[in-house]
């Protein structure tokens, strides 16, 4: 089967499988294997096992009551990571909020990352946001945004810039199919269509909107034929294949280079855990609809693949599982230990001159401040 066929929506009759590279029998298609070396391959697995293992680390701790908040990606750890391998450095993304594999395969550390789950003071956004909501300038990788699809029109918004200034990059921006119900999407992807941006949607169909199923988000086959009405190519790719989710994403950032325009990936997985740490999925379904995909694991399903290949074995993997949870207890240490930010900071990066309200607004807190500690040392 070519490439072409995983191509939705633009002829009804087109089959809708999922592009697929890994078979059951845990080789890979060699039709449709991306070139990746047997080195980006190991990488590749490391950054996915470094991604579950912050994730369960950082759940322990909100349960711990040490961070107030977290959204895990177990589960979906090949979307994030083979979609960012197909990137390139100078490429922008635009991320949803379960993007975490995405960051570190682009070089985010796990400290910054706890830093930001602290909310401290060496916080990029200086505790201004939720935890598990990044930011990354110095990486092209914009701040997570709770409201629903904020960042898909910044993403063509910039891509449209990049195309007028003849910057050879992409933007890429992830977002889930709940959000397909959201107007901004409707807007984002005509406007990509009609003006051709370099953009790279990256839809993750993981089954559920908090407690919302995906068969309630549309009435259309699939999400990826969407595409079809704003005149672009929508193809569904399987998203626990981590292969296959290099194929779908190197070609979309190809053909956008070319000036051909945007691509809408629908990448099927599953949200193996809750919404968020604020959430109960066993209120809204029962383990009847999890235990199907989690023998389709995308982390165990790539282990057999690089274990067949001779690049895994199960002394690197002790040795990667106990170098992650050293890495993520001397990030945590850390960051508890770094105080939080300077309440004054509450009142920078809006102006580049305080307007005059703000300045009293400052001064009366830091009196208040300093009557509060004078109060405490009597």
């Amino acid at each position: 089967m070519s490439l072409v066929e995983f191509e939705v929506g633009k002829n009804a009759s087109v089959p809708t499988a999922p592009l697929t590279v890994l078979r059951e029998d845990d080789t890979a298609d060699p039709a449709l294997m991306p070139e990746v070396s047997d080195e980006d391959l190991r990488a590749i697995y490391r950054t996915m096992i470094q991604t579950r293992t912050l994730d369960e680390r950082m759940v322990t701790l909100q349960r711990q009551g040490r961070i107030a908040f977290y959204m895990q990606s177990t589960g979906e750890e090949a979307t994030t990571v083979g979609s960012a391998y197909a990137l390139r450095p100078g490429d922008w993304i635009f991320p949803c909020y379960r993007e975490q594999g995405a960051y570190l395969w682009r070089g985010a550390t796990v400290q910054e990352m706890a830093h930001q789950c602290y909310g401290n003071y060496l916080d990029y956004t200086k505790g201004r946001q939720m935890p598990v909501h990044y930011s990354f300038r110095h990486l092209n990788i914009v701040s997570v945004s709770s409201p629903l699809m904020t960042q898909v029109p910044h993403a063509v918004g910039t891509a449209w810039a990049m195309k007028l200034r003849k910057d050879p990059y992409v933007t890429m921006t992830y977002f889930g199919e709940g959000s397909t119900s959201e107007g901004d999407f409707h807007v984002a992807m005509n406007f990509a269509g009609v003006y051709k941006t370099p953009t790279v949607f990256f839809l993750r169909n993981n089954g559920w909107a908090i407690s919302t199923p995906a068969s309630v988000q549309t009435a259309s086959e699939n999400f990826a034929m969407k595409a079809n009405a704003y005149g672009f190519e929508g193809v569904q790719v399987d998203g626990n294949d981590v292969l296959a989710v290099i194929v779908a994403t190197r070609r979309a950032v190809d053909k956008a280079l070319r000036g051909e325009g945007p691509t809408l990936i629908e990448a099927l997985t599953y949200r193996v855990g809750a919404h968020s740490t604020s959430d109960d999925p066993s209120g809204y379904r029962t383990e009847d609809h999890v235990s199907p995909w989690r023998d389709k694991d995308p982390v165990q399903r790539f282990q057999r693949f690089l274990a067949k290949r001779g690049l895994w074995s199960p002394e690197w993997e002790a040795e990667l599982q106990e170098r992650f949870k050293q890495e993520i207890l001397e990030a945590i240490e850390v960051a508890e230990k770094t105080p939080g930010p300077a309440p004054e900071t509450i009142f920078e990066d809006v102006y580049a001159e305080k307007p005059r309200f703000l300045q009293e607004q400052e001064a009366e807190l830091m009196e208040s401040l300093q009557q509060t500690k004078a109060e405490g040392a009597r």
